[in-house]
């Protein structure tokens, strides 16, 4: 059995969305029990020449739907980045969620699209 562009693509951006999900969860958690400001860990870096946290966390959105709606052939949705909390940032993963499982294995690997 082979392996669909759609098994290949869909699948993994969910389950990577998901996982960034639970991350802001763990972070907000922490900084809540640590009583650290939550706007410090949304705009930590590891490295000096890293992007803030909160904008890896658009960055990661924005590849999982660009990529999904590019398979599709059908306008990537546009996101303003101005997320501010831990809360924007999740609702932002699950707009990105319903979007990419909104497309359908036909939309991707459908007979009849050009190759």
């Amino acid at each position: 059995m082979s392996l669909s562009m759609y098994q290949a693509s869909v699948p993994a951006f969910v389950q990577m969305l998901n996982n960034r999900s639970a991350i802001l969860d763990k972070a907000e958690a922490y900084a809540k029990n640590r009583k650290i400001d939550p706007e410090v860990l949304l705009n930590y870096r590891l490295a000096p020449d890293m992007l803030p946290f909160s904008r890896q966390v658009q960055i990661a959105a924005d590849l999982a739907k660009g990529g999904v709606a590019r398979l599709a052939a059908v306008e990537v949705p546009r996101h303003d980045d101005t997320e501010k909390t831990f809360a924007d940032l999740k609702a932002r993963i699950a707009n990105t969620v319903a979007f990419v499982e909104s497309i359908q294995p036909n939309d991707i690997d459908g007979e009849g699209r050009a190759p």
